[in-house]
């Protein structure tokens, strides 16, 4: 972009990434620069790149050749970016950089360790002091905590686990008829004896 050729390509289908469209694009020219739009959460592509390439004249030919082509399973859309979006600073801002995905939730716990089973002795000496500090305050109170869970065998429930075992709720049994409901009503067997 500016004084160099940029391209805007948008339908770009997933699995068509940095690395591929830096080596897909270079048959064209010299890239310069090439940065795929991710999302900030969740670093899955946005659908959309911008291409910059050494020369203008090879960002004409790649956008030209580019347009409607169908890749993947989707039409490509390319065209020659507009001079005000090379004055955009940052439009290249870590394009330099290869993208490492953000761990999220389950990635971060699950690197972290909170296995209850190795935490165990940390559990127990973080209670202890809870047991401490309520004991000058309230004398009398107790609550089953972690050390009991872990006495009863619900250590591997983990830390938040209730201490009490589950029950299966009863099922509601069919309460059988009431013997005179066996018999049909009075009309209606009046109306049978009558019938031929």
């Amino acid at each position: 972009l500016g004084q160099n050729g940029g391209d805007g390509a948008g339908h770009v289908p997933h699995g068509f990434y940095e690395e591929q469209m830096r080596g897909f694009f270079s048959q064209f020219g010299d890239v310069t620069n090439l940065r795929l739009s991710r999302s900030k959460r969740t670093g899955n592509s946005k659908g959309y790149a911008f291409v910059e390439f050494a020369d203008a004249d090879v960002a004409r030919i790649a956008a030209a050749t580019m347009d409607r082509y169908l890749m993947h399973g989707k039409q490509l859309v390319a065209h020659v970016a507009p001079p005000e979006l090379a004055d955009r600073p940052g439009l290249f801002k870590g394009s330099d950089k290869p993208f490492k995905k953000r761990l999220g939730g389950r990635e971060h716990h699950a690197d972290r360790g909170d296995d209850p089973e190795p935490n165990a002795a940390a559990l127990l000496k973080k209670e202890r002091s809870r047991r401490a500090k309520l004991a000058t305050a309230f004398p009398d109170y107790d609550f089953p905590g972690y050390a009991a869970a872990a006495a009863a065998g619900y250590a591997s429930a983990g830390p938040g686990a209730s201490t009490k075992p589950r029950k299966k709720p009863a099922k509601a049994k069919r309460a059988a008829p009431p013997a005179e409901a066996a018999e049909p009503p009075p009309a209606k067997a009046a109306k049978r004896a009558a019938a031929p």
